[in-house]
């Protein structure tokens, strides 16, 4: 999909760069817009004259920067057309065999998979990360319980939020799906039963599930939770754990309130089970509102996850748990079974960017607003039969179709170069063909472009009405 970007948008994007000297810090920003996604591969950069004018610089500095911007890989001049953007090694960098597999994926608008691209700030970080580096290069670099600095960071967050922890209740994982693997380890065995919500995150109930235990359904309504219906399943199944996402819950981008996390605490206090808690987007509030304390707060035995993969990259592979002291030795003895501990210089990355998060949380918030209302509205223009709540945070809209065709939409979608992830993906026991996700992590023209071949797509299945189709079986991350 090739578009242009305009001076303005350019000028805006690289304000402030490093002007010494003023052609390398322009590229060097421009790089920076490249690799995160703020500027789109293939987009056809400003004329030099364009951008000269917008920047108040000189043409020299614009045609330099422009030549090293070409020397790096990230960009390409066609003769007659202008200067386009791109990547050393081309789209493919970016895609992985196991998630986008087929022949044609690599040119498909991915709504799979709900993840972004790094915010601005991740950069700098790692320079500052590798700095500080050598100082740990002189041991094992093993630290199973977390690098001190990291899990010290991540104490003081929660700190923030109402919720008092040392750092000694901090468990640092390669990412929240590690945790909830440990945590399913070390809580449950052969048979034991294990409340999970429905539709929920798929890979969280396959984690637990590998740990022998069985899954009972507790259903999310369209509307939020049942908490009756919660109730009586607790009562009914007893079960060892309950697996829940309170904020912004994934799929649904439900947020509980905090009087239904008191509630729903004490169900679980009556049948001695233990909340698992799955806080992945709980930074993510988009609106500018004040989230309810956490869980943790109702329950003090709750086991919570927590995830660096959406409020700052997931390409940092970071996750942690912090649980009761009386349940640390446990949850380590657990964790060594699977892995040593996370890589130091991300633990290092990622302590950086918590010691001061607002500059890049903050931007990063405003980025997926826009896509959010952009997705939002391209949905209500185009696909006016389909149901949604407007959430406030997260990464995706739960989307409800007029009939049960998800499964054969996927199919159409995917012909028409999207992928997407239909209701039954994230059903425990079977059904939602109802529901598909739409996540908002793409750029804005490419969310625009997915809606209107969603459209095509869904005018297809409506006019069919197919009997059903194979099923497309994706690997799913987030």
């Amino acid at each position: 999909m090739s578009t242009a970007i305009s001076a303005s948008r350019t000028a805006t994007l690289v304000d402030g760069f490093d002007r010494d000297p003023a052609y390398v810090g322009l590229a060097d920003a421009l790089v920076l817009l490249i690799g995160d996604g703020r500027i789109g591969l293939g987009a056809r950069l400003p004329s030099e004259r364009e951008l000269t004018e917008a920047l108040g610089v000189s043409r020299t500095t614009v045609a330099r920067a422009y030549a090293r911007l070409r020397d790096l890989g990230y960009a390409e001049a066609r003769v007659g057309a202008g200067t386009f953007t791109r990547v050393p090694g081309g789209r493919a960098r970016a895609h992985d065999r196991a998630l986008l597999p087929r022949p044609g994926d690599g040119a498909a608008i991915d709504l799979n998979c709900a993840a972004t691209s790094a915010p601005p700030g991740l950069l700098a970080a790692y320079d500052d990360a590798l700095a500080e580096l050598p100082a740990h290069l002189g041991g094992h670099g093993y630290f199973p319980a977390g690098v001190p600095a990291l899990q010290q960071a991540i104490a003081a967050s929660y700190d923030a939020r109402g919720l008092p922890t040392d750092p000694d209740q901090v468990l640092v994982t390669p990412g929240a799906l590690s945790a909830a693997s440990i945590v399913a380890q070390a809580f449950t065995g052969a048979g034991d039963r294990v409340v999970v919500e429905s539709p929920t995150y798929p890979n969280a109930t396959l984690a637990i599930r590998h740990a022998g235990a069985r899954l009972v359904a507790s259903p999310v309504d369209p509307d939020g939770w049942d908490l009756d219906a919660a109730d009586a399943v607790l009562r009914q199944t007893s079960p060892r754990l309950a697996y829940l996402i309170p904020d912004f819950q994934n799929p649904t981008g439900h947020v509980m309130t905090a009087g239904q996390r008191e509630r729903y605490a004490a169900a679980l206090r009556r049948t001695r089970t233990v909340a698992v808690v799955d806080e992945a987007h709980q930074a993510l509030a988009l609106d500018g509102q004040e989230m309810p304390p956490p869980f943790a707060c109702f329950a003090p035995d709750t086991i919570t996850i927590g995830s660096a993969s959406k409020t700052w990259w997931g390409g940092l592979r970071l996750g942690w748990i912090r649980a009761p002291r009386s349940e640390m030795d446990r949850l380590t003895h657990a964790r060594v079974g699977l892995d040593l501990g996370a890589p130091v210089l991300e633990q290092l990355v990622l302590a950086r960017l918590m010691a001061d998060p607002a500059p890049v949380v903050e931007a990063h918030r405003a980025r997926l607003r826009e896509q959010r209302d952009v997705l939002v509205a391209a949905v209500t223009e185009q696909l006016p039969q389909w149901r949604f709540r407007r959430p406030g945070g997260g990464l995706a809209l739960w989307c409800e179709l007029p009939d049960a065709l998800a499964t054969p939409l996927v199919a159409e979608a995917e012909r028409l170069g999207v992928i997407l992830a239909g209701g039954p993906v994230f059903a425990v026991e079977g059904g939602l063909g109802r529901f598909v996700r739409l996540p908002w992590t793409r750029p804005v023209e490419e969310l625009e472009e997915a809606v209107r071949r969603v459209a095509r797509a869904w005018d297809v299945v409506r006019d069919r009405r197919p009997g059903g189709s194979d099923p497309t079986t994706r690997v799913m991350v987030a």
